[in-house]
């Protein structure tokens, strides 16, 4: 063991120890987390393992300060320190990415999204409303003025990618807030090839004529042409705004770079910085110095306190994805990927889009007479974590769905190369060809119990556990 290995099991050996003295049940539960995730393998796209060092940087004092406002102009006292570490979070994420602004606040992507949506309506609707109406600044207006204010800010058109074809909750999904603040449509992909059509999508943006362009996704397979993008929102006078949470690691990682990189091409980009990026819990908003000022104005604007201790860890995670050795591992993520589909396509699935070129592959389980959910509990069972996930034009809605999501950044992570990710695939496909659907009480068949095979679970778990072994989770890392 190294020094440095022994000095980070002596930290959380003792951390534990400090949290058993007052809810044992807790330190408990933690020392389980990490047994479980040592032993399982471990295939949704959105998760990732953290170092120790981001880890340990969330379990500071810097918790206990609030510090509403910005860098230099705080509503509270004493933010000196908060000040660092917040700008040396963006300094890192201007320099990673290659971008003009970056807003390091955000406590999730949902909350980053937020802070887009609401920077681009002041942007683009309250600046040019005011100066219109002859007012200096918001503190001027009248109730009347708030009134006319309001309603142009609440009928604003949003198009982003549907659900089904990829798309993420708060791309315009209806029970999502972004659905019901945006008048808003959805773009889709073609019904045979599951890809982008972007003719189509130029189309449909000038039919609607959106004020707001969203591109990413959650659950799409492939790489975005995000200079295409920006033309179809330059064609219709709108903003191009890129959810970049699942992949911006593999941005990053300068995996795509070009076309493909949507921060040159994109007048504001939201991200997580877990994920692909393999840091804290936390969102991120990167802009062009256009739309700076309206995004730092995010706390209050839609956000509360910042949590400093995790900008303290953002911090730590951009600085780490700064070293060449991230690069490495960006490339070896997509290149896992593809090994995962091929994996997959020489055992007969189905995959959306026939494979992938970035990070995740979407499983399509109605081959084996399965929902997604009951893929997704079988497979729990025999020790593989992954989450359901609709597919285009899903037949079973969003919550059974059809589909499964596959993501490699964690395996990656553990260390894990072409000859596991083909194992894996083998195992999950095993898992698959052994399961049924259950039946409900009245005797029906049912979407969301299953019958899996005997034996099945055991002998997967046991397979599972070899891969496992060889590339152990934080091995340096000694909680006996």
């Amino acid at each position: 063991m190294s020094d440095l290995d022994a000095l980070t099991s002596s930290a959380y050996s003792q951390a534990l120890e400090v949290i058993a003295s007052v809810e044992p049940r807790v330190a408990e539960a933690t020392r389980q987390e990490l047994a479980d995730q040592r032993g399982s393998l471990k295939l949704i796209a959105s998760e990732n393992y953290a170092s120790p060092a981001v880890l340990l940087t969330m379990g500071t004092w810097f918790s206990d300060k609030y510090a509403e406002g910005t860098v230099g102009h705080r509503f509270y006292a004493g933010c000196q320190n908060v000040d660092t570490v917040e700008s040396l979070a963006a300094e890192h994420a201007r320099e990673l990415f290659g971008a003009e602004y970056a807003y390091a606040q955000p406590h999730s992507g949902i909350d980053a999204n937020l802070v887009a949506f609401w920077s681009i309506l002041a942007h683009r609707i309250e600046g040019p409303w005011l100066e219109k109406a002859g007012r200096k600044n918001v503190n001027e207006l009248t109730e009347e003025d708030w009134e006319a204010l309001r309603k142009e800010l609440g009928n604003q058109r949003l198009l982003g990618m549907s659900l089904d074809a990829g798309g993420h909750l708060t791309h315009g999904f209806r029970p999502n807030i972004s659905g019901k603040m945006f008048h808003q449509q959805q773009y889709g992909t073609d019904p045979e090839t599951g890809l982008l059509d972007y003719d189509l999508l130029a189309a449909k943006a000038r039919e609607f004529k959106p004020l707001i362009l969203v591109a990413g996704y959650s659950a799409y397979p492939r790489r975005v042409n995000f200079a295409t993008m920006r033309e179809i929102a330059d064609e219709v006078g709108a903003t191009l705004m890129v959810d970049m949470a699942h992949f911006a690691g593999l941005v990053a990682g300068k995996v795509f770079t070009g076309d493909e990189d949507p921060v040159p091409h994109a007048h504001v980009v939201t991200t997580t910085t877990h994920k692909s990026l393999r840091g804290p819990r936390g969102g991120m908003v990167l802009a062009t110095e256009e739309y700076a000022p309206s995004v730092d104005r995010g706390c209050p604007m839609v956000l509360g306190g910042p949590l400093s201790h995790v900008m303290a860890a953002k911090a730590v995670a951009l600085a780490e994805a700064r070293q060449p050795g991230f690069r490495t591992y960006a490339q070896q993520v997509a290149d896992n990927a593809k090994s995962l589909a091929e994996g997959f396509l020489t055992r007969g699935a189905d995959l959306v889009t026939g494979g992938t070129d970035n990070h995740l592959v979407l499983l399509d389980v109605s081959s084996y007479g399965l929902t997604g959910r009951q893929a997704e509990t079988a497979l729990l069972d025999a020790g593989i974590v992954t989450n359901r996930n609709s597919v285009p034009a899903d037949p079973n809605g969003a919550w059974y769905t059809s589909g499964i999501r596959l993501g490699t950044p964690a395996l990656t992570t553990r260390g894990f190369g072409h000859d596991e990710f083909d194992r894996v695939a083998e195992l999950i496909v095993h898992v698959l060809q052994n399961a049924q659907p259950g039946t409900t009480k009245a005797g029906g068949p049912s979407k969301a119990s299953y019958v899996l095979g005997d034996g099945v679970a055991a002998k997967v778990k046991d397979a599972s556990a070899e891969m496992l072994e060889r590339h152990p989770l934080y091995p340096g890392l000694d909680l006996a």
